[in-house]
């Protein structure tokens, strides 16, 4: 009998360190479930508005000097190669200005890969949108990669059709007049010589006579300053309508800076092209005036639909998301392809090693600058 009770309180015993290991295991569960429950609850409070943290008359008090700072240096960026004739180093005629457009399209070149492609990343895979589609698929590369291939068929097709506008326009040459047949000469040497050197024309200041095959410096300009400009308005946009949306000082001071630094330089970048494009009077006024108004007007418009606008919302993630990819994708094409390539490979500056180092010391400062303001903007 006392065996018996021995060999029962012997299993009693040996049993506690079991039911104490599934009590653990119990609330090792519950503590792993109530975590996942509550990352998810954050996360989905995330999606929601967010509180203001600062006082609105202050914010709107720097909203109000980001929209006169933007507006007046984005100005005066883009009228700077305009005054050529009354500062001679800034005109486009000149070695210093190469140096200028590198710094310029450095910094054209660090905006959509520092700052704008993040941001569409940011947006295009945030928690807040869907799982399916938006989880399966990276949209963002997508989307900044059409964006170029358009871009490119857009520049490609406009020379072609200028090419067909102008071989229309081409003397046709009648048998038994010498002189015709002089100029129908004179004509194929220029447009042999055009199509010898094309690999280097598109980045020489030489203007290829209109009446040949060639494509001239002018024609291209004013594809690249048209193509140029839809990709800076379209960021121009959206950087604008976050600014007047947030009532954050401290999320505005720094973009005060970044914002002013950014739009002078893509001015100069921009107001290049549209002087070398050689626009008439009316349309350079219109363009350089879109350009300076853009983020103003963005920053007017958030400003006026602060209460109602949630930049959380999945319409306005994806929606700025598609476009800041799109614009992305412009920028770098157009830095890159446009802006850089045609005057580093310009025997001007090939010729003159003092110009390409100073070009490329340029290149990095303003590609170097730009990148360090995503610290704080």
């Amino acid at each position: 009998m006392l065996a018996s009770k021995e060999k029962n309180l012997f299993f009693r015993t040996a049993c506690i360190p079991i039911k104490v290991m599934e009590l653990q295991k119990l609330v090792f569960v519950a503590l792993l479930l109530l975590t996942l429950i509550s990352t998810q609850v954050f996360a989905e409070c995330t999606c929601d508005r967010e509180e203001d943290e600062g006082q609105k008359s202050e914010a709107l008090k720097y909203k109000l000097i980001a929209l006169a700072s933007i507006l007046i240096f984005g100005a005066i960026g883009v009228c700077i190669p305009f005054i050529g004739k009354i500062f001679p180093l800034l005109s486009p005629e000149k070695d210093g200005f190469f140096v200028i457009k590198a710094f310029a399209a450095g910094v054209i070149l660090a905006t959509g890969f520092i700052h704008v492609l993040p941001d569409a990343f940011e947006s295009l895979t945030s928690p807040c949108l869907k799982e399916h589609p938006w989880g399966d698929f990276p949209f963002t590369g997508f989307v900044a990669m059409v964006a170029i291939i358009l871009t490119l068929l857009f520049e490609t097709s406009s020379a072609a059709y200028q090419h067909r506008v102008q071989s229309k326009s081409l003397p046709k040459v009648t048998e038994g007049d010498g002189d015709e047949e002089n100029n129908g000469r004179h004509v194929g040497q220029v447009a042999a010589h055009t199509h010898a050197s094309h690999g280097h024309a598109h980045g020489s200041m030489i203007l290829v006579d209109s009446g040949s095959s060639g494509l001239s410096i002018v024609d291209r300009y004013r594809i690249v300053s048209k193509v140029l400009e839809l990709g800076i308005i379209v960021h121009s946009v959206i950087i604008g309508l976050s600014v007047g949306a947030s009532e954050s000082p401290k999320t505005i001071k720094p973009l005060v800076v970044a914002l002013t630094f950014h739009q002078f330089f893509e001015g100069i970048g921009l107001g290049g092209c549209i002087f070398q494009a050689q626009f008439k009077s009316f349309a350079a006024i219109v363009m350089g005036i879109m350009f300076s108004l853009t983020t103003p007007i963005g920053i007017v418009i958030g400003i006026i639909v602060t209460n109602t606008y949630n930049e959380n919302s999945p319409t306005a993630l994806i929606v700025e998301g598609v476009l800041n990819s799109a614009s992305a994708g412009i920028l770098i094409y157009m830095a890159l392809v446009d802006l850089l390539s045609p005057d580093f490979m310009n025997p001007r500056m090939q010729k003159n090693r003092v110009l390409q180092l100073c070009s490329n010391v340029s290149l990095l400062l303003g590609a170097g600058f730009m990148s360090l303001l995503a610290k704080w903007a």
